[in-house]
C-alpha cells in the first residue's frame, strides 16, 4: 500500500509539473496579527461664518484610503495654543466615506500669546474601520486661511483689553421716530485692578453686514482708554447696511461690532456681541426700516 501511494503522489507532482491539474496552488491563510495599512486622512483648518467671535473653529476630515472608517476622536496640536483641541463625537463614532469631506466643529483652547506657531499643525485621530479594533494615525493639519493664527491673535488682543477695560454692547436700540435710523450704545467700563499706565485705544468702529455708520452722525475715532479711568459710554448711530431679502433671514455676524483698537505693541479686531435682546431688536429694526424704503 505505501509503494502505492508513492505511486499516486508522483503522478499528481508530474501532472501539476506539467500543469494538466488546475488546483495545484497552495491556499495561504492570512497571517495572524497582521492588519490593514493605516488609513490616510487629510486635515484642513477652517472656520465657518457664525463661528466668528465664538473662539471655535472646523477640523476639515477627508479620507482617502478608499475605504470607510469611523473616527472617534481628534486632538489637534498647535503652537499657538496651550492645550490640544479636541473633538470628540456626542452621538457615536463618525462615519467617515472615502473622499467625502466631513467639518468637525471645535472649540478653542487658551491662546499662547506671544507665540508665532511654528511648526504646522498636527493632527491625532481615533479612528476604526468596520468591525476592527481602534487604531489611531498622525497626520500634519493644512491652515491655508491662517485660521489658527487670526483666531490666537484675536484671542490674545481681547484677553489684553480685557484686563484694561470690559467692553460690550447695551441691549437696548433706541430707534429714531422716523424708523430710519437707531443708536446702539457701548458700555466701556475700565478695570481698576489694571496697571495705571495701561491705555486701551479704539482707533475706529467697523461697520456690520446689517449695520452702517450714519454720515451725518459718525461714529467716535481714537477714543483713550486708561486702566484708572471712569466708566463712559459711546453711542453710535446706525442705519441698515443692507436691504436685500435675505440680510436678516441669513444673518450670520451681522450684530458682531468689530472695534479696530491698540493696546501696547499689539494691534487688531476686537469682536464686541451683542447680546440676546439687542440681537433681536436690531433684526426687528433692519427689517422695518428696510421696509419703509
Amino acid at each position: 500500500m505505501a509503494r502505492q501511494r508513492h505511486s499516486w503522489l508522483a503522478l499528481i507532482l508530474l501532472l501539476c509539473a506539467a500543469g494538466a491539474v488546475s488546483s495545484c496552488q497552495p491556499v495561504t491563510a492570512p497571517e495572524s496579527g497582521t492588519s490593514e495599512p493605516a488609513a490616510e486622512i487629510v486635515v484642513n483648518i477652517n472656520q465657518s461664518r457664525d463661528q466668528y467671535g465664538k473662539q471655535a473653529i472646523l477640523i476639515q476630515l477627508t479620507n482617502t484610503s478608499g475605504s470607510p472608517v469611523t473616527v472617534s476622536g481628534v486632538d489637534l496640536r498647535s503652537g499657538l495654543f496651550q492645550q490640544d483641541i479636541t473633538w470628540r463625537p456626542e452621538n457615536g463614532p463618525l462615519e467617515l466615506p472615502p473622499n467625502q469631506p466631513k467639518s468637525l466643529p471645535v472649540n478653542l483652547t487658551e491662546p499662547r500669546c506671544g507665540s508665532q506657531g511654528g511648526d504646522a499643525p498636527a493632527a491625532t485621530i481615533q479612528y476604526a474601520r468596520t468591525n476592527n479594533e481602534q487604531q489611531q494615525i498622525n497626520a500634519e493639519g493644512q491652515d491655508p486661511f491662517g485660521v489658527l493664527q487670526r483666531n490666537s491673535d484675536e484671542l490674545c488682543l481681547a484677553k489684553e483689553a480685557a484686563a484694561v477695560a470690559s467692553i460690550a454692547l447695551a441691549p437696548e436700540l433706541d430707534v429714531a421716530p422716523d424708523g430710519r435710523t437707531a443708536v446702539v450704545r457701548l458700555i466701556i467700563t475700565p478695570t481698576r485692578t489694571a496697571t495705571p499706565n495701561q491705555t486701551l485705544v479704539i482707533e475706529s468702529i467697523g461697520g456690520t453686514t446689517l449695520l452702517a455708520e450714519q454720515p451725518s452722525d459718525p461714529w467716535p475715532r481714537d477714543v483713550a482708554i486708561a486702566a484708572a479711568a471712569d466708566a463712559r459710554v459711546l453711542s453710535l448711530r446706525v442705519r441698515p447696511a443692507r436691504c436685500d431679502p435675505h440680510a436678516v433671514a441669513e444673518d450670520k455676524v451681522g450684530t458682531l461690532v468689530p472695534l479696530n483698537v491698540a493696546i501696547g505693541n499689539r494691534q487688531g479686531a476686537l469682536k464686541v456681541p451683542a447680546p440676546a435682546d439687542l440681537r433681536g431688536r436690531i433684526h426687528d429694526f433692519v427689517t422695518a426700516a428696510c421696509s419703509a424704503g
